[in-house]
């Protein structure tokens, strides 16, 4: 009976405290200035150094070159970029290393999929994923959105 009345003691304590639950979908976390999330790629900077691939613990980054048919630039132009989301661990090690900050980490962390296929992402989708960029790790303004119409 004293075990009924203090587990009901203990229930009633803990209506009156305020809610510690989120209603997730609807209203979205505000995460930490240093939450690492999806990374955002910058085409444009990237030198095709593949630092960000040697350093990769998981081996998740796949990144291509190959001559530029201008003979005024010089080295490698990009020409792919792709993360497989199934096995990164979100380490921010592929964007300490890079040299341009080509890669920049975001706090954008849904993923979710129903598909494994899905997680493999690619250059254009990791360039268009500039919501929620880390303003501190770029060194360089980010471009503007592009494809948005007025209304």
């Amino acid at each position: 009976m004293f075990g009924l009345v203090k587990g009901l003691g203990l229930t009633l304590k803990n209506m009156v405290k305020p809610r510690v639950t989120y209603k997730y979908p609807h209203e979205p976390l505000e995460m930490p200035n240093r939450f690492r999330g999806i990374q955002y790629f910058i085409p444009e900077l990237c030198i095709v150094c593949n630092q960000c691939v040697r350093i990769c613990p998981t081996d998740c980054i796949t990144l291509t070159g190959k001559k530029s048919d201008d003979p005024n630039v010089k080295g490698k132009v990009i020409d792919t970029y792709e993360i497989n989301f199934e096995i990164c661990i979100l380490c921010d090690l592929c964007t300490e290393v890079c040299p341009t900050e080509a890669v920049v980490m975001t706090n954008h962390y849904e993923l979710a999929t129903y598909s494994r296929d899905d997680l493999y992402k690619d250059m254009e989708w990791l360039s268009q994923n500039n919501t929620l960029v880390r303003k501190e790790n770029t060194l360089h303004p980010l471009p503007k959105k592009t494809g948005a119409k007025k209304a």
